[in-house]
C-alpha cells in the first residue's frame, strides 16, 4: 500500500485547533489551582462553572483536532530535528493530546462520582456517568490534579522549545504552526 504524500503545513484549521486549545488551557489550569485555594462563594462557584465548562470544550477541541489531522494530514516531522528533539517532541504531542482526552473525563468522573452538577456554558448538563462515591472522587481528585500538573510542564517545556527554535536557532520549526505563517 503506498503511503499518502503528506502536506508541506499544517492545514489553517488545525493551527486555529492548536492555539484555540492552548488559550483554554494555559487558562484552565491556574484557574483550577485558583479554584481549589478560593473559599466557598459565588468566586469559587463561578470558577468551578468555568472550569467544567472549558473542560467541556477542551474535549470537544481534541476530537476537532484528531478528525482535522486525519482529513488534512500533518507535515512530516521538521528535517533538523535531531535524533532526541523529534523523539521528545513526538512523545510531548501525544502526551499532550492524550491529556487533552483524559483530563476533561477525569473531570466528568470526578464529578460524577461528587454529584455536581456540571453545566457546559449553561446550555446543558452532563449527564452522570459513575455512582456517587467519595472515596472514588477524592482518588480520582489526585489524578486529575497530577494530571494538570503534568499538561502544565509539558506545556512549559513545548513552549520554551518553540521559543527556543524560533529565537535561538532561528529555524523555522515555530512559523509551522504560526496563522500567519506560509509553508
Amino acid at each position: 500500500m503506498a503511503e499518502t504524500a503528506r502536506p508541506l503545513a499544517y492545514s489553517t484549521l488545525s493551527k486555529i485547533i492548536h492555539w484555540l486549545t492552548a488559550i483554554i488551557v494555559i487558562g484552565i489550569i491556574p484557574g483550577g489551582i485558583a479554584m481549589s485555594e478560593l473559599d466557598e462563594g459565588p468566586l469559587q462557584n463561578l470558577l468551578f462553572d468555568l472550569h467544567r465548562s472549558f473542560g467541556v470544550a477542551v474535549f470537544f477541541l481534541a476530537l476537532c483536532r484528531v478528525l482535522v489531522r486525519r482529513l488534512y494530514g500533518v507535515p512530516a516531522p521538521y528535517e533538523g530535528l535531531t535524533r532526541f528533539e523529534r523523539i521528545a517532541s513526538t512523545a510531548a504531542h501525544h502526551t499532550l493530546l492524550a491529556l487533552l482526552f483524559v483530563m476533561p473525563l477525569l473531570g466528568w468522573m470526578m464529578m460524577s462520582t461528587y454529584r455536581a452538577e456540571v453545566s457546559v456554558f449553561g446550555l446543558f448538563i452532563l449527564p452522570n456517568i459513575l455512582p456517587e462515591n467519595r472515596a472514588v472522587y477524592d482518588v480520582l481528585a489526585e489524578i486529575h490534579g497530577a494530571g494538570g500538573m503534568l499538561m502544565a510542564a509539558i506545556i512549559i517545556i513545548h513552549a520554551g522549545a518553540g521559543l527556543m527554535h524560533h529565537y535561538v536557532r532561528r529555524d523555522g520549526v515555530l512559523q509551522r504552526m504560526l496563522l500567519w505563517s506560509k509553508p
